[in-house]
């Protein structure tokens, strides 16, 4: 059993929220790029989470989980001080760094949660950091603080102007690039359309570009083969051979099209959590 010894909401709409878990084992190895799978109880289903922070000493793992599935949702029920059965890592291998200069992270949404701890640790390295994040609305933005102090530049936009710059992360990322800025990396962690793109925008250039790819996932292991996801035209797994991708390589058009395959049924069961609560959504 893993114990939360920190729980926060980081956001107006409370759809994101922080967990630091009592974790000795995988807090000794964690890194930054790397992911979790927790499970609330025996009969839980396995679910991914990627690694936001943590704390060698206390012996606890951070992660930022958004409400969006049934397990999600149940997550974001749990209190501090409660625990939960499963909580598995780190998987997958972490963001490389090495020999890097000047980078642009990008994160889209919640996908922040996952550039931030990212941004921070290049930062730390003495690593050059513009940090693009994009969200919809003020209502869902994130970690702005933290992530201002994880970079050198911040620049901070949303879909309807609500707050920051209105505009999207590839616009500021294009305009970043014809000024003439160079980066040896562009890391980009969001929706897949937005990955997507941010590889359409840096291509012209020859930037190297990154992407953490998300797909499904069931035991972390590369052995169910649902996170398969096709790369430079093999087949590769996101949990043992990602979750990071040269982004010029991904079939994007597929990644996009496996990771909607569950989507009607992702719908009937929020249905059915809304009738059984009595109209109320968790998150």
């Amino acid at each position: 059993m893993f114990k939360v010894v920190k729980k926060r909401f980081l956001n107006e709409a409370k759809t994101i929220c922080l967990f630091e878990i009592e974790a000795p084992l995988v807090a000794k190895h964690a890194q930054a790029g790397q992911f979790v799978i927790f499970r609330l109880d025996e009969q839980g289903e396995r679910t991914p989470v990627s690694v936001a922070g943590y704390d060698r000493e206390k012996g606890t793992v951070t992660v930022m989980v958004q409400a969006a599935g049934h397990t999600t949702k149940m997550l974001h029920t749990v209190e501090e001080g409660d625990y939960i059965a499963d909580f598995v890592g780190p998987l997958g291998h972490p963001t490389e760094m090495e020999g890097l200069k000047s980078v642009a992270v990008v994160g889209g949404g919640v996908g922040c949660a996952i550039a931030y701890p990212i941004a921070k640790e290049m930062h730390e390295k003495g690593i050059e950091v513009d940090m693009i994040a994009g969200f919809r609305s003020k209502d869902i933005v994130i970690l702005e603080d933290e992530m201002k102090a994880a970079s050198t530049n911040l620049y901070l936009a949303t879909d309807d102007g609500s707050y920051g710059r209105k505009a999207f992360t590839t616009t500021i990322l294009k305009e970043l690039l014809d000024s003439g800025k160079k980066y040896d990396r562009v890391i980009a962690i969001g929706p897949g359309l937005m990955m997507k793109l941010v590889a359409d925008v840096t291509k012209p250039y020859g930037v190297k570009t990154i992407v953490s790819l998300n797909p499904i996932m069931v035991d972390g292991t590369g052995m169910c083969g649902g996170c398969r996801v096709s790369v430079g035209g093999e087949t590769k797994f996101a949990c043992v051979d990602g979750p990071d991708f040269d982004a010029h390589e991904v079939d994007f058009d597929l990644l996009l099209k496996r990771g909607a395959f569950y989507l009607d049924e992702e719908a009937e069961m929020n249905e059915h959590i809304c009738k059984m609560t009595g109209g109320k959504r968790n998150g």
